[in-house]
């Protein structure tokens, strides 16, 4: 994936007219001359109010890549990777990767020249039967092709502009099928900014070994769900959808489990009820929404989101008493002066019903993927029903 640093205006300069430049130098002098406790009294007029912290938030361990905890490099030729949501398979949890590099791999990374990188996979999975994330996430094993070396699950082109890379943007098992949701994208463009051809689903029944392209299951490349983050609930299968890239906002869409393969079975909420054309869909989460997960927690009775805002940097929190909204305002889970291009923020699919919730999360520097911990302090606990879809 890409840098998630983002700085639209970044290189140019913007000139400004004689009467303008006259009026700011008449306002920097008048400024100049008025007490510094005057001018605080009326900066909260301009300022926008700090915002709330989810909780004190803390690196558990590194889990991928040199001098992390699990010694992927030596095991499977995994450098480095990013991603990392998860997804229960028959106890264990499957935690899916993007890009994945090989221990030859070129720093800085740059996908746009595939040469440069060694052992280019476009995506990887892992699995751990860790029961206690509290000192680390244990991968106790790689999907692989061959002893030592994680196997690419979904292949791409690596041409740029054609298909630099296919992403899988979320997992989920219904029975003993397992599916990805993907990203065939065309090029990455602007920090934050890429193009998609289109997204799809692929699944598998042996266990993530062998996987196969439903083609019967696309969005377009536009589509606002170019990019999900998946919840099991009931009889359906819910989706999160975002445009590609990380400043779209976010829309609901959903499916009956036995039905996930077929195109004309979703259904996407208007604000109202569930419909079934796609355009309808009313904005749940508003922008910048980039990657994201979304869990039920039941120490606040409250359903979870947790997603990057690229705009100003951080991992922002809301949550809801139903899955359908309304959202509350975001709180700060992490800032880039933090955790410097900071990504990708999944929340693990156990352990989180209490005020203690794990995640991973990506940084694009190290190129790789973190157990983050955050505690929720100060958020006001729900009385609705219990997993409540809509009022």
């Amino acid at each position: 994936m890409i840098s998630p640093t983002h700085r639209r205006e970044h290189g140019y300069a913007w000139p400004l007219s004689e009467p303008v430049a006259v009026l700011l130098l008449c306002l920097s002098l008048l400024i100049s001359l008025v007490p510094v406790g005057a001018i605080a009294r009326f900066l909260p007029i301009f300022s926008k109010p700090p915002m709330a912290s989810a909780g004190p938030t803390r690196v558990v361990s590194k889990l991928i890549g040199p001098g992390s905890s699990n010694d992927t490099v030596s095991r499977w030729d995994v450098q480095g990777a990013d991603l990392g949501s998860m997804f229960s398979y028959h106890g264990r949890v499957y935690m899916v990767f993007g890009d994945t590099i090989g221990r030859s791999a070129t720093f800085p990374f740059s996908f746009r020249v595939p040469a440069l990188q060694s052992d280019w996979r476009s995506n990887t999975m892992a699995w751990t039967d860790d029961s206690d994330p509290s000192d680390g996430l244990t991968l106790a094993g790689m999907i692989s092709d061959r002893p030592g070396h994680a196997k690419e699950l979904l292949a791409s082109k690596k041409q740029v502009g054609i298909e630099q890379t296919v992403i899988p943007s979320y997992g989920v098992a219904v029975g003993d099928r397992m599916y990805l949701f993907y990203e065939s994208i065309a090029k990455f463009e602007e920090p934050g900014e890429w193009v998609t051809n289109y997204s799809g689903i692929a699944y598998s029944d042996d266990g993530g070994h062998t996987w196969h392209d439903a083609l019967s299951v696309t969005w377009p490349g536009e589509s606002n769900f170019a990019q999900v983050a998946v919840v099991k609930q009931g009889g359906y299968v819910y989706l999160f959808g975002i445009p590609h890239g990380r400043f779209g906002s976010a829309e609901l869409a959903r499916v009956p489990r036995s039905r996930v393969l077929e195109m004309d079975a979703y259904r996407y909420w208007n604000g109202r009820s569930w419909v079934a054309d796609a355009s309808s869909a009313a904005v749940v989460v508003p922008a910048p929404v980039g990657e994201l997960s979304v869990r039920w927690n039941s120490y606040l009775h409250k359903w979870i989101v947790m997603y990057l805002n690229d705009e100003e940097n951080y991992i922002a929190l809301r949550t809801s008493d139903c899955l359908v909204g309304p959202w509350s305002a975001p709180r700060v889970v992490a800032t880039a002066d933090q955790y410097p291009e900071l990504y990708g923020p999944f929340m693990t699919p156990r352990w989180n019903d209490g005020p203690d919730v794990y995640f991973t999360m990506s940084m694009f520097g190290p190129y790789s993927v973190y157990l983050m911990h955050t505690r929720l302090e100060g958020i006001p606990k729900g009385s609705g029903p219990e997993r409540c879809i809509s009022p």
